[in-house]
């Protein structure tokens, strides 16, 4: 009785345990098993023992879990070397934020699923008078990823341009701008926010467009009033069909209505995501 859970040996007193053990699994089985999740949870099992750690470095694993145009962004984009790297290695490098366009672009993709994200400064668009300090000044500041913001003093015409040529994956991705009515300061070490310019909002909707060369053109409006809170404004989506070339996007924020003056405004970044992790981001 109990002989499929044990063995006696001849002196009757020593045990061995015939139940299969994690170590025991064959190191092939155990990759094969990783390929099949998302990239936390295969972290997560390589800290069990060394054969799940070393299952979890196998590079077919990895493969799957890389953007399709990871080559792309770590060659041409970012100027690094691929070769005798792991793909291991390849997807840690790419998981984190890598800046590029002097610093005022990143590119990354989610931990998760490998979906390829990108971010925008303020400095990489173009801004109507944002040489003249009457209107606009470059403030630093650790809310942002960049670490600085464009803040509007005043202003009758608001005009921010920007455009980007990126070979991203097939798929379906969403643009918004991060935005905040007031200036972002301190007290105390603790998060502030100063109103002292904002006004000119409620007045008329600030205008998003985005458009494409093959044809796509969205437009939206929105009344801005978020008054010291971060908001991803969606701007619009557009389709990728063919990951081998580069697509080439040009976006917009306006209020050209020269009829009263506007204020208060900081403008951040342009953020670009696959529209199946956009959800969370949108607000109008």
């Amino acid at each position: 009785m109990g002989a499929n859970a044990s063995s006696i040996s001849d002196d009757g007193l020593n045990y061995v345990s015939l139940k299969p053990k994690f170590d025991d699994i064959p190191e092939a089985c155990v990759a094969l098993v990783l390929s099949y999740l998302d990239p936390i949870e295969i972290c997560k099992l390589a800290r069990i023992n060394r054969a799940f750690r070393a299952a979890s470095s196998a590079d077919f694993i990895w493969e799957t879990k890389l953007s399709s145009n990871y080559k792309y962004i770590l060659q041409e984009l970012l100027g690094l070397k691929v070769a005798g790297l792991d793909k291991k290695d390849l997807f840690a490098k790419l998981s984190r934020p890598r800046p590029f366009d002097g610093g005022t672009k990143e590119v990354w993709i989610d931990k998760n699923n490998g979906g390829v994200f990108l971010a925008i400064s303020s400095k990489g668009m173009s801004i109507t008078g944002i040489d003249d300090r009457r209107y606009w000044n470059h403030i630093p500041t650790d809310e942002s990823r960049f670490q600085t913001v464009a803040y509007l003093q005043q202003i009758w015409w608001l005009e921010v341009d920007g455009d980007l040529e990126f070979q991203f994956p097939e798929g379906i991705y969403s643009l918004f701008f991060r935005l905040q009515l007031g200036k972002p300061a301190k007290r105390l070490i603790r998060r502030a926010c100063n109103y002292e310019h904002v006004h000119g909002w409620d007045l008329k909707p600030v205008q998003f467009q985005l458009t494409t060369p093959d044809g796509c053109r969205v437009t939206s409006r929105c009344y801005l009033d978020n008054v010291g809170i971060w908001v991803h404004h969606h701007v619009g989506d557009f389709v990728v069909r063919d990951d081998t070339v580069p697509t080439r996007i040009k976006f917009s924020l306006t209020q050209i209505d020269c009829t009263h003056t506007k204020g208060g405004l900081c403008v951040d970044s342009v953020l670009i995501c696959p529209i199946s992790l956009a959800k969370q981001l949108s607000s109008c």
